[in-house]
């Protein structure tokens, strides 16, 4: 099944929902930065929440970055999204393996440790919105769901879910869901009894339960769908925005580089593709400086 985000609303219009199916996304994600289970589950969480926060934009260009900065061994966890359902992500040390956590389970808050959420939201404004919050778990779902509650004052549940064995992506996705100004007592209670007995999210998606029907589940049966939009992996390099910046590199780097070895390749940190520029492509560049 293609990944993709759906954005809903309750019947009585006083709860947002979108929620996200990001198999296929995290599995690339995998591959490009060879995780361990550990990172891919990190990086996946963070990656699904910059689905659906792209989702949640509704300008041609508006654009999401979210950094997970913790201290825990994974290191920094970076996202970048589109409202086209464009997604991107890094994790520092992909490598890292630490022994299941009291639930056997990964252990991805001990992965991410303390720090901060770190959101940038461009929506095409002078200056683009910036919001922050504590890393209060690490598991990130809790994390986000703070984020929202606490920073940008809406009443919020997030979960988030990577099911992971070996270098395989069995299942991922999430939700977030939002109460919205006058909602009364009996929809927040509804909402809450929903969420709380809703398993894993990775349970959920297991057993083949869409986007649709998980949100259905959540705000109840008169949901109303309100739009799909695809998700995939997109990287915005290109061998053109390499060439712009290794001429920002100057005139005697540039010819240190000719000079020492020849050649340069440089590797994308978002998703590893590597551009050769050769001998004759360096001099070339020295003639733009």
């Amino acid at each position: 099944m293609k990944d993709y985000t759906v954005r809903a609303i309750s019947s009585d219009g006083m709860i947002r929902g979108f929620a996200a199916l990001t198999t296929n996304l995290v599995q690339e994600l995998q591959e490009r930065h060879h995780m361990y289970p550990l990172a891919s589950a990190a990086l996946g969480r963070t990656a699904t929440m910059g689905a659906l926060m792209g989702c949640m934009m509704k300008g041609e260009k508006d654009r999401v970055t979210i950094q997970v900065i913790g201290d825990g061994p994974l290191g920094h966890i970076r996202v970048d999204a589109n409202s086209h359902g464009d997604v991107r992500g890094l994790i520092d040390h992909p490598e890292v393996m630490l022994p299941l956590n009291a639930n056997q389970k990964l252990d991805v808050a001990g992965g991410v440790g303390k720090g901060t959420i770190y959101i940038l939201k461009d929506l095409g404004l002078k200056e683009p919105y910036r919001g922050s919050s504590p890393i209060i778990s690490g598991e990130l779902g809790d994390d986000f769901t703070y984020y929202f509650t606490a920073s940008e004052q809406i009443p919020s549940s997030v979960g988030l879910g990577v099911l992971v064995q070996n270098d395989k992506i069995i299942v991922a996705g999430g939700y977030l869901v939002q109460v919205l100004p006058g909602a009364s007592e009996e929809t927040i209670s509804s909402l809450e009894k929903n969420i709380s007995k809703l398993q894993s999210i990775t349970g959920v998606l297991r057993d083949q339960v869409t986007p649709e029907e998980l949100l259905v589940k959540l705000m109840g049966e008169n949901t109303v769908i309100l739009e799909k939009k695809p998700v995939q992996f997109h990287c915005h390099c290109s061998k053109e925005k390499t060439e712009e910046m290794l001429i920002t590199l100057g005139r005697k780097e540039l010819s240190a580089i000719i000079e020492e070895q020849g050649q340069a390749e440089v590797v994308c940190h978002f998703c590893n593709e590597k551009y050769l520029f050769t001998h004759d492509e360096l001099e070339h560049l020295l003639t733009k400086v």
